[in-house]
């Protein structure tokens, strides 16, 4: 889909939150058949947090963000949250953030799997492009409570996290220069989890499946806002397994050298990961005013989601 936007929008603010509790490779080596060594070399996966709730995770986040952005909590017109793993099964967990926040305002869960934060980054955009001021967005995932501890081929790659910014309305095209959603709704036997059961994954499927997904959209949104690879100044993909994002900056023709990725201390936080990327890079000096950032991801679904956005935009 293309058009311009009717209003701009801009990142002002973000924040992060993790639970206290990390799992070393070591640790999860002594309940299950595994050992640091097989993990690292099939996922780039050392640690992960693990505990608490997505509610709390979300709105620790973005009680960050908020304060960061300025924005009086009275000017908050939306709330919108990615996760697959609400607190419960309604209602939504935006709704707990909104209300511990002390908000006024609307509030939704989304459900995108792991491309989710990237389907709230454009909704909202939406949602300002049509007159809405302040809308935060927020992926917060605690992919623990569904993971089958006894499968050593999915227990080490799962972690929890979230990640918020706070995107305000701006003066002028804002940030959002290109944007892509998918999916491939055939293919979600591949990754699922049944309502009250464990998460199943046909991993090497999985692998093949998400490096074309994210290569397919990542061009897509590049095409859209009119930019090349070579204009890509940073990457912050969806912290799945480390030789997925490999083999996808290759195919989109970027260095590995200008990804984001935490993947190898937070391992796969699904809707959360590409939030808790961005804000490490920010937070590393890794972006500077008028840099182009391709956000780009895939999950369940199979969905997959990209963003061109040029950083600081006003």
């Amino acid at each position: 889909m293309a058009g311009p936007a009717l209003r701009g929008a801009t990142i002002t603010g973000w924040g992060t939150a993790l639970p206290e509790r990390v799992v070393s490779n070591e640790e999860l080596a002594k309940t299950v058949e595994t050992s640091d060594q097989w993990i690292v070399a099939r996922t780039g996966i050392k640690s992960r947090h693990l505990g608490g709730t997505t509610s709390a995770l979300a709105t620790e986040a973005a009680r960050k963000a908020l304060h960061m952005s300025g924005v009086a909590k009275a000017d908050v017109d939306m709330v919108v949250l990615a996760t697959i793993t609400a607190d419960q099964q309604c209602p939504a967990s935006a709704c707990t953030v909104q209300d511990e926040l002390g908000l006024d305002c609307g509030a939704m869960d989304l459900n995108a799997a792991c491309s989710g934060f990237v389907y709230a980054l454009v909704t909202a955009h939406g949602l300002i492009a049509t007159g809405a001021n302040n809308v935060l967005v927020i992926g917060a995932e605690t992919l623990s409570s569904i993971t089958n501890w006894d499968d050593r081929g999915t227990c080490v790659l799962f972690g929890d996290g979230a990640g918020a910014v706070m995107l305000q309305a701006t003066n002028g095209p804002g940030q959002l220069l290109g944007w892509d959603l998918n999916s491939k709704g055939h293919l979600r036997r591949l990754l699922y989890a049944d309502m009250g059961v464990h998460l199943v994954m046909e991993g090497k499927e999985v692998f093949r499946q998400a490096v074309k997904a994210m290569t397919a959209s990542g061009n897509a949104s590049l095409t859209q806002a009119g930019v090349c690879a070579e204009d890509i100044k940073l990457v912050v993909p969806h912290q799945a397994n480390v030789r997925i994002i490999e083999a996808s900056m290759k195919r989109l023709g970027i260095p590995l050298e200008r990804a984001a990725v935490v993947l190898d201390r937070l391992g796969n936080t699904s809707s959360a990961s590409i939030p808790l990327a961005l804000v490490d890079a920010i937070e590393n000096d890794r972006l500077e005013q008028g840099d182009l950032v391709l956000l780009v991801g895939f999950g369940a679904g199979m969905t997959s989601a990209s963003a061109v956005i040029r950083w600081g935009a006003t």
